[in-house]
């Protein structure tokens, strides 16, 4: 492998996940941030950082001095980096990577986030299904931790998704729900999907939705697929992708 792009919730994480997926220390790479990354607040506006690492030459590497190599061969973290500029400095032991402690670190964030947004009642209930890990989400204040249309749960469990792939050994997928928030949006937009396709029928025209995430999309899609009157297909780009539905003359 010569190079490898790494998505993470910060730059300075995404280096040490493909540095450590390379198995290479940073003298060894260079490395290009393609995007810094966002914070945003409370999940909005969250912009995961992506960096290109790519292997070095052999003979570039070379050229190292023997004090430098010494060095080199510390075991090394990015606590903070200018692009193409590495940085050498001793850190504790990486954690051993398990499904175990990726939902341990996970459950922890989430529980971070919602202290953050002064929710301190909140009880997290876990099921797997495979490589399904279902987190339940209960708390008095659930309405804060939906948000508008479901906005707020469908940012956290992004950014669930991407502390779990930090810490796991093997392809998980984290779902996240608040009450029975997940099955009533379900049929809400079943619901939705079957007055809008006959609307469109009826007028002879598109019909458009407002953007939404792709799993509702897909819900949509699912629900319109038996019906042969009408077609359904997404526009525009995420986040702001959104379904659309068209009669068959």
């Amino acid at each position: 492998m010569n190079q490898i792009t790494q998505t993470a919730p910060t730059k300075e994480e995404a280096i040490n996940i493909a540095l450590e997926k390379l198995g290479l220390p940073m003298q060894d790479v260079s490395i290009t941030v393609v995007e810094e990354g966002k914070k945003g607040f409370l999940g909005f506006g969250v912009k995961p950082a992506v960096v290109k690492v790519t292997v070095l030459k052999r003979d570039i590497v070379e050229e190292v001095s023997i004090e430098e190599k010494v060095e080199i061969e510390k075991p090394q973290r990015v606590h903070d980096i200018e692009v193409n500029m590495p940085i050498v400095e001793d850190a504790a032991p990486l954690k051993k990577q398990t499904n175990e402690l990726a939902v341990e670190e996970t459950i922890q964030y989430i529980n971070e986030i919602a202290k953050e947004m002064k929710i301190d009642d909140l009880v997290i209930t876990e099921k797997r299904d495979g490589k399904f890990i279902h987190l339940h989400l209960n708390s008095d204040k659930a309405a804060l931790l939906i948000g508008k249309r479901g906005q707020t749960l469908n940012a956290l469990e992004n950014l669930s998704q991407l502390v779990a792939n930090k810490f796991s050994n093997s392809f998980i997928i984290i779902k996240l729900d608040v009450g029975d928030y997940r099955e009533r949006r379900r049929e809400s937009l079943e619901q939705l999907a079957e007055r809008m396709a006959d609307k469109a029928v009826r007028t002879g025209k598109k019909v458009e939705f407002e953007p939404m995430s792709s799993f509702e999309r897909k819900i949509i899609h699912h629900a319109l697929s038996v019906r042969i009157d009408i077609e359904t297909y997404s526009m525009g780009t995420d986040p702001n992708r959104y379904l659309v539905i068209e009669p068959i003359k």
